[in-house]
């Protein structure tokens, strides 16, 4: 499977296609609609192909306990200070706002599907006819929420984050078992931000010949260097975090891309995916016709009929409308059949 394509809404996904980009819009509305909708109308406009959501409520996702391990105490970590609770509450997406965002990514030609955290989450998002379904690293070993995604037949993208490659393969096994025939795992390093001597991209080609499945890579890092370096090892989608202005903030604006990268990301790794090409050693058009300004031997000097070639008389400079530089030394010492003059390409039939 992992070299035929696959296709999610109207775009089509594989190596023969241009890669699949994903903004991933979190809780970067900061609980705004009309933030939402702008964020979505940047997306669209930066070039990407899909903006994704997260559908959960606070209650989905954990209890209201605001200690011990429920109480977010980590100076590195950028939700420090939160309950789990109170965290899920400020970050989550309310589900009568999938509808209207929906709407419009569709209005601008964006495919839109959503990360569910449990199963009302996923019988929500069959209600609105969502065309694929994204596992969140840190749900990919909730197999029976695997089970559930899966069973819908839909197209499954499965992040790998913190998971062994044990747990990677009883996450391909059970979404395989359960009906998933599209299925796309994204290397992904779950720290926030990532720094690029964590993420291991060389691992995508392994995860694709290992599993049989297109490969992609959900990436936290900053900038788009990784993501660029990702397509020449075969990753065909790309997920990154979007919102409108990292100063405005947000949930996870800090490790999130301006509308401006974003656009560059569009570019630069549709550039990287065309720069692939094949095996081949073939010249283009273009690239022969550049063969004219090679450099070649030529006469430097007024010489008359039977005078001896030297490195004095002849030298190699562009153009390219002489003999290769390769014959010079088979030439000297050759005499001239006829006069000469500064500026003659050498060829075989002014030799005696």
């Amino acid at each position: 499977m992992g070299h035929r394509t696959l296709q999610i809404g109207n775009c089509l996904i594989g190596s023969s296609h241009k890669p699949f980009i994903i903004a991933e819009m979190s809780g970067n509305h900061n609980q705004s609609l009309q933030r939402a909708l702008a964020i979505v109308e940047a997306a669209a406009k930066a070039g990407v192909n899909a903006l994704k959501i997260q559908t959960y409520t606070a209650d989905t996702m954990t209890l209201d306990i605001s200690e011990g391990t429920f109480y977010i105490d980590d100076p590195q970590s950028l939700w420090q200070g939160n309950s789990l609770y109170k965290l899920y509450q400020h970050a989550y997406t309310p589900w009568e706002w999938h509808e209207p965002i929906f709407k419009r990514c569709a209005e601008l030609g964006l495919v839109a599907f959503s990360s569910p955290f449990d199963a009302t989450a996923v019988d929500f998002l069959e209600s609105l006819n969502v065309p694929a379904y994204k596992i969140a690293s840190f749900e990919n070993t909730d197999l029976p929420l695997i089970r559930k995604v899966a069973s819908t037949g839909k197209p499954v993208i499965i992040s790998t984050g913190m998971a062994s490659l044990g747990e990677i393969d009883e996450a391909v096994q059970t979404a395989r078992e359960a009906g998933c025939k599209d299925l796309i795992l994204l290397k992904c390093t779950s720290t926030y931000p990532a720094s690029p001597d964590s993420i291991h991209l060389r691992t995508i080609p392994h995860l694709r010949t290992l599993f049989d499945v297109e490969m992609g890579l959900s990436d936290h890092t900053m900038g788009i260097g990784v993501a660029v370096a990702s397509i020449a090892l075969g990753a065909t989608v790309i997920e990154k975090h979007f919102t409108l202005s990292r100063a405005e903030g947000g949930v996870d604006s800090a490790f999130s891309m301006e509308p401006h990268e974003m656009a560059t990301l569009v570019t630069e790794t549709n550039a990287a995916w065309l720069a692939l090409g094949n095996d081949t050693y073939t010249l283009t058009e273009k690239e022969l016709k550049s063969r004219a300004h090679r450099r070649s031997l030529y006469i430097t000097k007024p010489l008359p009929k039977g005078a001896t070639l030297t490195t004095d008389n002849v030298r190699a400079i562009r153009p390219g409308d002489g003999l290769p530089p390769k014959y010079l030394e088979i030439l000297l010492g050759k005499k001239l059949n006829r006069d000469v003059t500064p500026g003659t390409p050498l060829s075989w039939d002014l030799i005696e």
